[in-house]
C-alpha cells in the first residue's frame, strides 16, 4: 500500500473508507484527473467489512465497462426464492431464469474481502493513491467553519484536501462530527448476521438444483421468532452463506442472542437438508440502517459529501435488501460531484448541491423515495408475527386432503386460518392496501 502524502500536500480529495461507495468515488476522482487519497482502516479493502453476499452490479457497467469479465464471482444468481416460515412449515415462491446466467447478469454472490480490493484496485489503476491500516480520527476545519481534512492515527497524519467524501459506514464518525449524521437510533439499526459454511461444490449443486456458475438466493420472512427481520441464505462455489438479520430493539426485548437465532434456523426442517454436514468457515456481523427515505441525511457541507451506509443507503424494502449497488451508485455520483466542484473552484455546501440531483435522479434516492413506506410495513408486527403463520396454515389446509370429508372452498379456508393467527380482515385488507400504494 502507498505512503501517507507529506502533510503539507494538499490533495483534491480524500476518502474515507475503501468499501463500495469510496472506492467508486475514487475512482470517479481519479479519472477526472484529480489528487486522492482513499483512506482504509483495515489491513486491505474488504477486511472490515461483511455483508450478505448478493451484489446487483449493474450499475457499474458505465464505470467499469465489461465488469463481468474481471470482477472476482463466486457465482450468478439465476435462482431466486421468496420463503415464508413458521417454526414447522414453509411456504416457497420459487423463481429461475436462464437469462441471468449470462451477460449483462443481474445479481452475483461475491465475497467482499475480494470484490472490495478488485474495485479500489480500478481506482488505483485510475491514479487513485490507497493508504490502508489508518483509521481518520476526525476532520480538519478552517477558521470559517469549511472541512479541509482529516487526521488520522499516523504520526503527523493530518492530510489536507480540497474534498473529503466520508464513506466510513453506518457509525460514520466523520459524518456525525459534522453534524451531518444523528445518533444511531435502535428504532432504524438491524443487526445482520451471517456464517459461511463449507460444503463441496457437487453437494451445492445438487442440494440447490445448480449447474455450472449458477447460484441461488433465499430470502426468509418469519424465520427471526416475531423479532422485526428476516434471513437468507446463498451458495457460492464452494461454501453457503446463511444468516440473518434482525432489530436491536427485538433483540434486546427478546433476550436472544442472533448466533442462537442462525443455529435454529440451520435446525428447520425447510433448512436443514441445505446445510447438512457443513464446515464453519467465518461467523461474522454488521450493524445496517435500515430506516429508509426518511432516514437519509442531509448529505453536503462546505468541503465534504457522505455517502454509502454512512447516509443510510441501504434499501430494506422486503422484496429487495440492497445496498451494495446503492452504495456503488452513491460514491459514483459523489466523485463526480467532488470533481466538477473541485474543477469551478466552488466546494462549499451549494457548490456540491448537484449530488443531491444526481442521486434523485438516479435509482439511489428514486427508489428509496418510492419504497419509503416499505420498512414500517415489512418490519411491522402483522408481517412479522401473524402473516407468516396465516399463508402456511392455509397452504397446509388446502393441500391436506380430508378424506373421506369433503373439501373446504378456499375461502372457509382462508377464514378459518385467519382465525388461527389471529388475524383481523380490517387489518389485512389495510395492509394489503399499504402493500399495493408502497410496491406498485
Amino acid at each position: 500500500m502507498a505512503d501517507m502524502p507529506e502533510e503539507a500536500t494538499t490533495v483534491d480529495a480524500v476518502v474515507v473508507g475503501a468499501g463500495p461507495a469510496g472506492s467508486a468515488a475514487a475512482l470517479e476522482l481519479a479519472r477526472a484527473g484529480r489528487s486522492v487519497v482513499l483512506l482504509e482502516r483495515g489491513a486491505y479493502p474488504g477486511a472490515k467489512n461483511v455483508y450478505g453476499g448478493v451484489v446487483y452490479a449493474r450499475v457499474l457497467d458505465e464505470a467499469v465497462p465489461r465488469w463481468w469479465e474481471e470482477a472476482p464471482v463466486q457465482r450468478w444468481v439465476t435462482r431466486r426464492s421468496t420463503m415464508v416460515l413458521t417454526g414447522s412449515q414453509a411456504l416457497t415462491v420459487d423463481f429461475r431464469t436462464a437469462a441471468w446466467g449470462g451477460p449483462p447478469y443481474n445479481g452475483m454472490t461475491t465475497y467482499r474481502a475480494d470484490f472490495d480490493s478488485w474495485l479500489a484496485g480500478k481506482a488505483v489503476e485510475a491514479g487513485a493513491q490507497l493508504v490502508a491500516s489508518t483509521v481518520a480520527r476526525s476532520l480538519l476545519w478552517d477558521a470559517a467553519g469549511r472541512v479541509v481534512g482529516v487526521r488520522t492515527d499516523r504520526p503527523d497524519g493530518d492530510i489536507r484536501a480540497r474534498m473529503v467524501i466520508a464513506c466510513d459506514g453506518v457509525n460514520s464518525f466523520l459524518a456525525k462530527e459534522a453534524g451531518l449524521l444523528p445518533r444511531t437510533s435502535p428504532e432504524h439499526t438491524t443487526l445482520g448476521v451471517k456464517e459461511t459454511l463449507a460444503l463441496p461444490r457437487a453437494v451445492i449443486d445438487e442440494r440447490f438444483g445448480l449447474l455450472g456458475d449458477h447460484g441461488m438466493d433465499i430470502e426468509m420472512l418469519g424465520c427471526t421468532e416475531g423479532i422485526p427481520g428476516g434471513g437468507f441464505l446463498y451458495t457460492n462455489q464452494d461454501s453457503v452463506s446463511i444468516g440473518v438479520v434482525a432489530g436491536l430493539e427485538g433483540l434486546a426485548e427478546a433476550k436472544t442472542r442472533p448466533e442462537e437465532l442462525i443455529a435454529r434456523l440451520k435446525a428447520h426442517p425447510a433448512i436443514a437438508p441445505y446445510v447438512r454436514d457443513a464446515q464453519l468457515k467465518e461467523y461474522s456481523a454488521h450493524l445496517i440502517p435500515e430506516g429508509g427515505y426518511r432516514t437519509i441525511p442531509k448529505l453536503a457541507i462546505d468541503g465534504m459529501l457522505v455517502a454509502g451506509d454512512a447516509a443510510a443507503m441501504c434499501l430494506a424494502a422486503g422484496l429487495w435488501l440492497e445496498g451494495v449497488n446503492f452504495a456503488i451508485g452513491a460514491g459514483l455520483a459523489a466523485g463526480r460531484t467532488a470533481a466538477e466542484a473541485i474543477a469551478a473552484g466552488d466546494t462549499s455546501a451549494r457548490g456540491l448541491a448537484g449530488y443531491r440531483r444526481r442521486l434523485a435522479d438516479s435509482f439511489v434516492l428514486a427508489d428509496h423515495k418510492r419504497l419509503r413506506d416499505a420498512p414500517d410495513l415489512v418490519l411491522g408486527e402483522r408481517m412479522q408475527r401473524q402473516y407468516p403463520g396465516l399463508v402456511c396454515d392455509l397452504a397446509e389446509q388446502v393441500f391436506t386432503v380430508t378424506n373421506p370429508r369433503p373439501k373446504r372452498g378456499m375461502a372457509a379456508e382462508f377464514l378459518r386460518a385467519a382465525r388461527r393467527n389471529d388475524v383481523r380482515l380490517r387489518d389485512l385488507a389495510r395492509d394489503g392496501l399499504k402493500s399495493l400504494r408502497t410496491f406498485g
